[in-house]
């Protein structure tokens, strides 16, 4: 912290302000840190003393003011532990999200729009903020794609828990006869990688890029220009395209960096098929492996199939509440590091 705050206090440190911004963002992870550290070191001193008041009293005031400080402390300790277990390289990175339904017509765009409210409202509760990059409309409801690039510390740390198939299964709100359904989405989660970031090497000769019109919201500016991108990557044939910005070279910039993450994420894919031949894993890494089903019906249940880690209150998950999950995911993966 000392040797960020000296590098800030140099006249040139504004020269770059990208770099400026990525020591000033180092700086604030690393004060958080300390500060819940200290934080938590104080309320566990405060809790001694008063564990050992209503020790001398069998009846004492103290007891309800303990219990209720215990609840606190375990929250913050708990918020605090999560943190510590995101060590990969870019766990403090932005996150792109995208949501793409599986067959099944309204039904799986509808479980889209689903997932996509419950990924808003969980990143409304984490105070980051949420830029819709692509967006495709379902026929009848719901959605066909969903790209989403969710901005925080830690927002990719975070979120490459939900990288996999969600499967719902329900009474369908669209079938007259009310019966049962089960759907699936895909979800697909990579760190933001700037455009012009050099750890990722592409070549532009293995680049096809195209431009149209983007559609849906966005002014006469927006649909009458042609500034969407598509930027397809020949030799493994990834498809990434953004229409979000007014201009075309923005949407290029964009692109480029969801290009980058998407073969970023593809890399670690065969690093993990690799860790998992070793431990001697017979599991399926990648879009095929089920984690996690959400059952509405006939009871009410939502299991991850990877950590085992479960509840009851559907309503709470869908509404955002997966800390649960994540928490789990997080300390699965220490314990097969380890």
């Amino acid at each position: 912290m000392a040797e960020y705050e000296d590098r800030m206090v140099d006249p040139s440190f504004w020269n770059d302000s990208d770099k400026a911004q990525e020591v000033i963002n180092e700086a604030n992870q690393l004060k958080s840190v300390y500060n819940t550290f200290n934080k938590l070191s104080e309320m566990q001193e405060d809790l001694e003393v008063m564990y050992e008041l209503v020790k001398e009293e069998a009846e004492s005031d103290f007891e309800e003011e303990l219990n209720e400080k215990i609840e606190e402390y375990k929250q913050v300790l708990s918020e605090y532990e999560l943190t510590m277990l995101l060590s990969e390289p870019h766990d403090k990175n932005n996150a792109i999200l995208e949501i793409h339904p599986g067959a099944g017509g309204t039904e799986s765009q509808d479980w889209g729009s689903i997932l996509l409210r419950m990924y808003m409202r969980w990143a409304d509760d984490k105070g980051f903020a949420v830029e819709t990059l692509d967006y495709q409309a379902g026929d009848e409801a719901g959605i066909k794609s969903v790209t989403l690039l969710i901005k925080g510390l830690n927002a990719y740390g975070y979120l490459r828990s939900e990288r996999g198939v969600h499967r719902l299964v329900r009474i369908s709100p669209f079938d007259s006869a009310g019966r049962r359904h089960t759907s699936f989405c895909s979800i697909d989660v990579m760190p933001e990688i700037a455009a012009d970031n050099n750890e990722i090497e592409v070549d532009p000769d293995d680049l096809r890029i195209d431009t149209y019109r983007a559609s849906g919201a966005g002014g006469q500016h927006i649909n009458k220009t042609s500034s969407a991108i598509r930027i397809t990557h020949i030799p493994t044939g990834i498809v990434v395209q953004s229409q979000s910005q007014r201009s075309q070279f923005q949407n290029r910039d964009t692109a480029m960096g969801m290009l980058k993450a998407k073969l970023f994420q593809r890399q670690e894919e065969e690093r993990e098929k690799e860790l998992a031949a070793i431990r001697g894993e017979q599991k399926e890494i990648g879009w095929g492996s089920q984690i996690r089903s959400y059952v509405f019906h006939p009871y009410s249940m939502v299991k991850d199939h990877r950590t085992n880690y479960e509840t009851g209150n559907t309503q709470a998950v869908v509404d955002g509440d997966l800390d649960g999950f994540i928490d789990a995911y997080l300390k699965m993966n220490i314990d097969s590091k380890e």
